[in-house]
């Protein structure tokens, strides 16, 4: 019998004849018929896909629920409408602004299969490794996205635009898709399509659009949210490069020449922002920084949530909004006449409650009118905050002497130091700093940035709740308030000391559904401790003390309203006025150090309020509509105001009075 020695096998591997490495490594049509395989594999994949995948209905965005926004008492504030869209047909929209659309966003729509392949692969690897998503589409893709599917970001969801616009592309013309994508689109502003979008920026119908302008509008289809150039600087400065790049891109795709390009040289300022009337007043700025919360929990974007259908349930308490809003109209009314003085111009306030036990913000002050004033006062950080900043310089003083106790003196080190004056000094300095803040003087401040070392204040300040980037530069006069936070930060991080020591991030969302479900992500923030509670108690009994001063000078009492509080100087001579305003707790006299003797005042025991009672910050400026520069404080109010300082802490005594 023959042997079977020499029979070839039906697929020779591991080959052969072969030694060593050469053995193990495929040859050259082994290789070639994986990859045939695999692509065959593929391709019978895609075909059985492509077979039982149907194109769906279309998705009724123009149907979808108004999202509704409800107080903390569970009462609605707001219904944010329905979708704004307007559906054209492409007689109606110009062929330059076509042409932008298709030079930004798909320069092959018109040859192409209507997918992409390299998108869709960066997008699928993106989604695995867990980057951003977005990008890399047809426009007939991005047209089924918008008219067939959901907004989810998954590898499924993925796949089926993929299969549905591949039969969308041989079903429908190419007119057709785009008229559906134009129509479809977020331009941001409230805006779906291209008519909506041409009366939200300019004002008018699509069929009055320029090529400027339209270069305008292809650039929001890459993201409102990054190119609006009303939304900030940084997206003004984005929003004319991507325009320019729009026009530039015409040129070298034949649609647009040299000579009709050199007519668009300025850029085509959309008109200002504006709000529904149904968020007039305080409405508009809730709203905003309820959305600011959730989409920084959740990841969802300001498209996502235009589409409706949410039902937000907020912190903000109806009465202490509308307490504090007539509070500051009250002073304001009583305090600001810039018919008779030219300095009480362009005045700005803003203010916000943050309570202490669990950080939720139960109300604020933005401005007089969202409808009118689009900037929330509330939230902004460009309005240095003075001496108001001085407490936790005194808080990181006290809390180094608890975390180095052997550098105060306190007997324990096991080498003498040194230098004896120097642990004197740092013996003694929370003692120096209590009156100097209690006296508005700035020298030992300076010095004690010196000693105690501005990293480490900069670390509290954070820890308590500001944020690390409205914090100034690390230089000398960093301890006397250069920094810039926002009243609800101020607000939140002065909870640190009225909580014994504990800090909760703020947050302003305390349930989101969307169509009856829970939105996953929002988050409730936890609390952790900032300060050993002596130093809170400690810092505390400073600010009641300072608290007391500033009532006593505006003809109040402590008895009648006790407050631990921050505030600015006349001489600080910034371009801004504060008052952040606490519950006081027990706190003890100021003594040489946490828990070496110092007492709880008589009638404040420990402990004796539920937490409830919130710390509010009110701050004042003046800022011209359009200006990057605060105004000067000089005589605002009238010279009696001192700077204006004098008036915050009316609007606090005010709110805390008001039925």
């Amino acid at each position: 019998m023959k042997g079977t020695k020499g029979r070839r096998r039906f697929i020779d591997y591991p080959r052969q004849g072969r030694k060593g490495l050469r053995r193990w490594l495929p040859s050259w049509r082994q290789w070639l018929s994986a990859v045939a395989l695999g692509v065959g594999s593929l391709a019978g994949l895609l075909a059985v896909v492509y077979a039982k995948v149907d194109i769906p209905s279309e998705n009724a965005l123009a149907g979808q629920e108004a999202t509704v926004y409800y107080w903390a008492d569970g009462s609605q504030m707001v219904s944010v409408g329905a979708v704004n869209r307007q559906n054209i047909t492409l007689d109606k929209v110009p062929d330059s602004v076509e042409n932008s659309v298709i030079s930004a966003e798909n320069a092959t729509f018109y040859s192409d299969p209507g997918v992409s392949l390299q998108g869709i692969g960066r997008a699928l690897v993106t989604m695995v490794s867990g980057g951003d998503t977005q990008g890399g589409s047809t426009i007939t893709q991005q047209f089924v996205k918008n008219t067939y599917l959901s907004q989810d970001q998954t590898v499924t969801r993925k796949v089926k635009e993929f299969v549905i616009a591949l039969k969308v592309n041989n079903q429908k013309s190419k007119r057709e898709i785009l008229r559906g994508y134009l129509n479809t689109s977020w331009f941001g502003r409230g805006s779906y399509g291209i008519q909506a979008a041409a009366h939200a920026y300019y004002g008018i119908d699509a069929s009055k659009l320029n090529p400027s302008q339209g270069a305008l509008l292809a650039a929001l289809l890459k993201g409102s949210e990054q190119y609006d150039p009303g939304l900030s600087k940084a997206n003004h400065a984005r929003a004319v490069a991507r325009w320019k790049w729009i026009l530039d891109r015409q040129v070298a795709t034949g649609k647009m020449s040299a000579q009709e390009r050199a007519k668009y040289r300025t850029f085509p300022e959309p008109r200002a922002l504006s709000k529904p009337t149904s968020q007039a007043g305080q409405t508009g700025y809730l709203v905003d920084i309820a959305n600011k919360f959730i989409k920084a929990d959740t990841g969802l974007t300001d498209k996502d949530l235009a589409r409706g259908g949410y039902r937000i349930h907020t912190t903000f308490d109806k009465k202490r909004t509308r307490r504090l809003e007539k509070a500051v109209t009250d002073v304001r009314r009583d305090t600001i006449d810039p018919k008779r003085r030219t300095a009480d111009k362009f005045v700005e306030f803003g203010a916000a409650s943050v309570r202490p036990k669990d950080g939720a913000i139960v109300a604020l002050y933005g401005g007089a009118d969202a409808t009118r004033h689009f900037s929330n006062n509330a939230d902004t950080t460009a309005v240095p905050v003075g001496s108001a900043f001085k407490p936790f310089v005194l808080a990181a003083a006290l809390q180094q002497q608890v975390d180095e106790p052997a550098a105060a003196g306190d007997g324990t080190a096991t080498e003498a130091p040194d230098d004896p004056s120097r642990v004197a000094a740092d013996k003694t300095r929370p003692l120096v700093l209590r009156r100097a803040l209690l006296k508005g003087k700035n020298p030992p401040f300076v010095q004690a940035g010196k000693q105690i070392g501005l990293e480490r204040i900069r670390d509290l300040a954070v820890a308590s709740g500001l944020r690390k980037e409205s914090l100034a530069r690390l230089e000398q006069t960093f301890p006397l308030g250069t920094s810039a936070p926002s009243a609800v930060r101020m607000a939140s991080a002065y909870t640190t000391f009225a909580n014994g020591g504990l800090h909760t991030d703020p947050y302003a969302v305390s349930a989101l559904t969307h169509d009856g479900r829970p939105v996953p992500g929002l988050r409730r923030p936890t609390s952790h401790q900032v300060l050993d509670a002596g130093v809170a108690q400690q810092v505390s009994g400073a600010l009641e003390e300072r608290g007391r001063q500033a009532l006593e000078a505006q003809g109040g009492t402590a008895a009648q309203q006790p407050v631990a509080a921050g505030l600015t100087e006349p001489g600080d001579r910034m371009k801004s006025a504060w008052f952040i305003g606490s519950p006081p707790a027990g706190v003890p006299d100021l003594g040489t150090g946490p828990g070496t003797g110092g007492g709880v005042r008589p009638g404040r025991p420990p402990g004796d309020g539920d937490g409830n009672e919130p710390t509010t910050a009110v701050t004042m400026f003046r800022n011209r509509p359009g200006a990057p520069e605060l105004l000067p404080m000089q005589d605002v109010g009238g010279a009696a105001s001192g700077l204006g300082t004098t008036i915050p802490p009316k609007i606090w005594s005010a709110y805390q009075q008001a039925p």
